[in-house]
């Protein structure tokens, strides 16, 4: 990475940004808005506001984080309830579910927006979302929703590397996607199911393991983790608490990915019916 090139993107960003009157973010709490909020709010000042969605489709600490974050830097916050289990579209959870969950969504920020006067909403993809599976992208899009990221060229690594350099404490959060991305396409979403996984990957943190996921197969809970952590899953007590913690979740049996965690790994269904 040449990081004279990524301080040119981060000036081109700031560029664009000085050319909006003002902005909403869709605001997670994650390492992508977290990054464009905090340099919008630098950029634009009071003409920022951060809108975040409480939904059953996203960790409660995840939300509590973005509370935090947005609280301590005194930008405008809104937070508003979703139910992502009323989208027929969604429930039913084929391959363009985060079309229907996107469009959505951002029909309720474009509405904030106009309620509270503010020009534009923006949602923080980075140009490495552009290359996987991402029907929502054709959502944001059709409903105007501009991606100041993907202007400025930056990709992940890089972002993560200028939130370093602006102290931000997400520089190093690992990923996060929508819970509903641990089921697999064609299996019906349910309040349980999400709830199922939230508490189940909420356990994995609390156990020490930083980046993970629990894909729900029906009865079955496969547990991804770092290929280096594989081996620390394993150790007989830890697997031991694990096995009984997700049988208290509600699954009857508990796998390990061998491979590791590979973000977007429900996709390969779809490359192997194409």
């Amino acid at each position: 990475m040449d990081e004279k090139t990524v301080r040119l993107k981060k000036e081109k960003l700031v560029r664009y940004l000085k050319g909006l009157d003002s902005l909403l973010v869709a605001f997670s709490g994650g390492v992508d808005s977290t990054f464009l909020l905090a340099l919008a709010h630098e950029t634009l000042g009071d003409k920022v506001l951060a809108v975040t969605e409480s939904s059953s489709t996203y960790p409660s600490r995840e939300r509590h984080e973005a509370i935090q974050f947005a609280k301590e830097r005194g930008i405008a916050h809104v937070i508003f309830q979703s139910d992502e289990t009323r989208i027929p579209e969604f429930v039913s959870n084929a391959p363009d579910r985060c079309y229907h969950c996107k469009k959505a969504l951002s029909q309720e920020l474009v509405k904030i927006a106009e309620e509270r006067g503010v020009e534009h909403v923006a949602y923080a993809t980075n140009v490495d979302d552009l290359v996987d599976y991402r029907p929502g992208l054709k959502a944001a899009d059709e409903m105007g929703i501009i991606t100041p990221l993907v202007e400025a060229e930056l990709n992940k690594e890089e972002i993560r590397f200028l939130s370093r350099e602006m102290s931000l404490p997400t520089w190093d959060k690992p990923a996060m996607a929508c819970l509903a991305s641990r089921i697999p396409y064609g299996d019906v979403i349910t309040e349980k199911k999400l709830m199922m996984v939230e508490k189940a990957e909420a356990y994995l943190a609390k156990s020490g393991f930083k980046q993970y996921r629990v894909r729900h197969h029906g009865s079955v809970a496969r547990i991804e983790v770092e290929s280096a952590e594989i081996e620390k899953i394993s150790e007989p007590i830890l697997r031991k608490n694990i096995v009984e913690k997700f049988r208290e979740l509600g699954f009857l049996h508990v796998a390990v990915d061998l491979e590791g965690y590979k973000t977007g790994s429900m996709n390969r269904a779809l490359e192997i019916e194409d």
